[in-house]
C-alpha cells in the first residue's frame, strides 16, 4: 500500500519593520519579512521573489502634497481616474533551513531616480505611512515522509501587507544622499550643461543650475 503523500507546505508571511541597510552599494531597504510553515513541516529552503506595490488610494493626502503627485497623478479632479496602485520594485532572496517559523531580511534596493514614478511619489510625502502590498512567488524545497526532496510553487495569493513609515524612506536617502538629490539627465543635454559650466568657469554643478535658473527668471 502507498503511503500517503506529503501536502505541499503552506507558507505564511508578515512584516515586521523595516531599517535602512547600512553601507550596502546602494540605497536600500531591509524589510524584516517572518516566513511561517502554517502546517509545521520543515522547510529546506525557499527562493522567495517578492513584488512591491504602493497602494496609494490607502492614504490621505493634504493640499500641499497632491500639489506635490500633480507630476505622478495629474490635478486632484482627475484622482478619481489616475490615482491607482503603484509598482515599486522587486527582489528575490534566497530563505535557508527552518523549523515553525523564520526572520529574515529581505533587501530592498531603493532607487532616488525622478524618471521612476515611485520615486516621485516618495519623494512627495513628508509624514505619515507608505501602504505597501508585498505580492510573493518562487519555489519551496522541502522532504517528503520518505527523505526525499520535494519542490513546488508558492501560491499565488500570497501576499502581506505593511505601512512603512515615510521617515524610514528618507532615512535611506539622508544615508547615501545627505541634502542633496539625483537626476538624470541624457547625454545630449549633459554635454550642454558641461559646455555651459566650463563656458562661465562654474566650479560647481549646482552653481551652474542655480544660473541656468537665475537666467530663466530673468527672462
Amino acid at each position: 500500500m502507498l503511503a500517503a503523500l506529503t501536502a505541499i507546505p503552506e507558507l505564511g508571511f508578515t512584516v515586521e519593520g523595516a531599517d535602512a541597510v547600512p553601507f550596502a552599494a546602494v540605497p536600500t531597504l531591509g524589510v524584516r519579512l517572518r516566513v511561517e510553515s502554517l502546517g509545521g513541516q520543515p522547510i529546506r529552503s525557499l527562493v522567495l521573489t517578492t513584488q512591491i506595490r504602493i497602494a496609494v488610494t490607502r492614504r490621505s493626502y493634504d493640499p500641499a502634497t497632491q500639489e506635490r503627485l500633480v507630476e505622478v497623478f495629474g490635478a486632484p479632479s482627475q484622482w478619481a481616474q489616475t490615482l491607482r496602485s503603484l509598482l515599486w520594485t522587486h527582489t528575490t532572496l534566497n530563505v535557508t533551513a527552518f523549523t515553525g517559523s523564520t526572520v529574515v531580511e529581505m533587501p530592498v534596493p531603493c532607487t532616488y531616480d525622478f524618471e521612476v514614478a515611485a520615486a516621485k511619489y516618495l519623494h512627495a510625502l513628508e509624514d505619515g505611512d507608505v501602504p505597501l502590498e508585498l505580492l510573493f512567488s518562487g519555489t519551496v524545497f522541502y522532504t517528503d515522509e520518505a527523505g526525499f526532496l520535494r519542490t513546488a510553487l508558492i501560491s499565488w495569493d500570497k501576499e502581506a501587507e505593511y505601512r512603512l513609515p515615510v521617515r524610514v524612506w528618507r532615512d535611506v536617502m539622508d544615508q547615501y544622499y545627505p541634502g542633496t538629490a539625483w537626476i538624470r539627465l541624457r547625454k545630449e543635454t549633459f554635454d550642454r550643461l558641461y559646455a555651459y559650466k566650463a563656458k562661465r568657469a562654474l566650479p560647481t554643478w549646482e552653481l551652474a543650475v542655480e544660473a541656468l535658473l537665475r537666467d530663466a527668471k530673468a527672462d
